[in-house]
């Protein structure tokens, strides 16, 4: 009777109180329609990994082979073409600034940009068609993120976060690594949780030391002081909490502390890459000044996802805000830029790809790698010049993805005989989101969250599954 008494004190008071009222009390995701009737893929996928390059990464300069580009070399636009350009400047085609070879047994076109992807070239999964609706860096970021070109509306982590849950409960269902050199455009607004309740949103772990702020007390307080103070913080969100049911923003307050306290033990453990072997680190980079940033972040990827982390999102470039040098935005010297930033990633993703894969975990982890536009196969330059730079362009673009459920080796659609535009097989970002979602389990038309009025979904009213890529 005492133990059992003892229990109850104990889940009725602090942070275990906490914890079990927001357990009883968490929401479950909403499907459209008859939930037992809702018919939902098989997932092949457990967890994701999404790698973003921000800026705009060249289509024509890594993935997407054009001979005729070579051969058309300086000259102007076929039939006289005035594109629509972001800076309103059209010069004369560009040849591919990289060597193009095929790679692997699937013989997969890669370019020397990127020298250690190609020799994994046999993982990679790429889409040569992608579009998105605009070509303004932050409009084209939260559509990459969320589907929808303005923010307020909930991030592919976070619709995971709230259709999948978590496989654990000790770190966050939905992490966000992101580039030393500064945040994204648009920021947090990346991996808001929009109208989902806040929990879903993203947790960011920063660079350096500590990754999480106030995450640990910077007084040092006795055992006995930091227990009281939580039972007594515990009591009092309780006490609001009865009082206004309905606040989702204390909900997620409430469960966020008592995450923070599980997270006090797990951070420092996953960070801790001393039990990693020292050829590891040097296949991530770890030692080396240009590429140990992001080998530290596709490293810690990696231990997330062994801890059950369901979704991490990694960043490579930053807000531009005037420098040039925080991304793949190669107005001026797209050669430049773009040798700069695949020099800091192009090593790090692959060994993060042969390093699942020898672990046996790319079978039932998903990688997905984007940008939010690619770049124009003419110069950026008045009419008639050949610049350095290339514009950016919404119009044909490349991403790729790794792991489970893929046809591996495989490139699907293709843009026309330059590289401008994507003509076979059209891909949109709520196409490739369904296909996402498919590849983790979810049917992409019923995992829905009725908002002001409508059963809102990260597809809104458009998508489809790529199936031709599914394996």
């Amino acid at each position: 009777m005492s133990d059992r008494r003892s229990f109850l004190e104990f889940c009725s008071t602090g942070l275990a109180g906490a914890a079990l009222s927001s357990l009883l009390g968490c929401s479950q995701p909403t499907f459209a329609g008859d939930v037992a009737a809702t018919r939902h893929p098989v997932a092949k996928a457990k967890r994701a990994i999404h790698i973003c390059l921000v800026g705009g990464f060249s289509q024509v300069d890594s993935f997407d082979y054009k001979p005729q580009l070579e051969r058309l070399h300086g000259k102007s636009l076929p039939d006289g073409a005035k594109p629509q350009t972001f800076f309103g400047q059209t010069g004369l085609l560009r040849k591919g600034e990289w060597d193009f070879k095929q790679r692997g047994e699937s013989g997969l076109w890669v370019s020397d940009l990127f020298p250690h992807l190609a020799k994994v070239a046999d993982e990679l999964t790429v889409i040569r068609s992608m579009v998105a609706d605009t070509a303004n860096h932050m409009p084209a970021m939260f559509q990459e993120n969320s589907g929808f070109q303005s923010n307020g509306f909930p991030s592919l982590g976070s619709w995971l976060s709230y259709g999948l849950g978590n496989d654990t409960d000790s770190l966050p269902t939905f992490v966000v690594l992101p580039d030393a050199r500064s945040l994204p455009n648009g920021g947090a607004s990346n991996w808001s949780s929009g109208f989902l309740p806040a929990l879903h949103q993203g947790t960011l772990f920063r660079n350096g030391s500590p990754p999480i702020r106030n995450l640990f007390s910077h007084k040092q307080l006795s055992s006995q002081a930091e227990t009281d103070a939580l039972r007594l913080l515990g009591d009092l969100n309780q006490s609001h909490l009865v009082m206004r049911s309905g606040n989702d923003l204390l909900k997620a307050r409430i469960k966020s502390y008592e995450l923070a306290a599980k997270m006090q033990v797990s951070v420092p453990d996953a960070i801790d890459f001393a039990d990693e072997s020292e050829s590891l680190q040097q296949l991530y980079g770890l030692h080396d000044r240009q590429t140990a940033a992001c080998g530290r972040r596709c490293l810690l990827a990696r231990r997330l996802l062994e801890r059950g982390v369901r979704f991490v999102q990694l960043y490579s470039g930053g807000a531009f805000g005037g420098n040039p040098r925080h991304g793949w935005d190669g107005h001026e010297d797209n050669r430049e830029n773009h040798q700069r930033e695949a020099g800091l990633v192009d090593q790090p993703i692959a060994a993060l790809i042969a390093d699942l894969r020898q672990r046996g975990m790319l079978d039932d982890t998903l990688i997905l790698c984007t940008s939010e536009f690619g770049r124009t196969p003419f110069t950026q330059a008045a009419t008639g010049k050949l610049g350095l730079g290339r514009d950016h362009n919404a119009e044909g673009f490349t991403v790729w993805m790794a792991g489970a459920g893929l046809k591996r080796g495989f490139a699907y659609g293709e843009t026309d005989d330059i590289g401008w535009r994507a003509v076979t097989n059209r891909v949109t970002w709520p196409d490739l989101h369904a296909t996402v979602l498919h590849l983790l389990g979810i049917n992409h038309t019923a995992l829905t969250w009725y908002h002001n009025g409508i059963e809102r979904r990260l597809t809104n009213v458009h998508g489809h599954v790529i199936s031709d890529v599914l394996s």
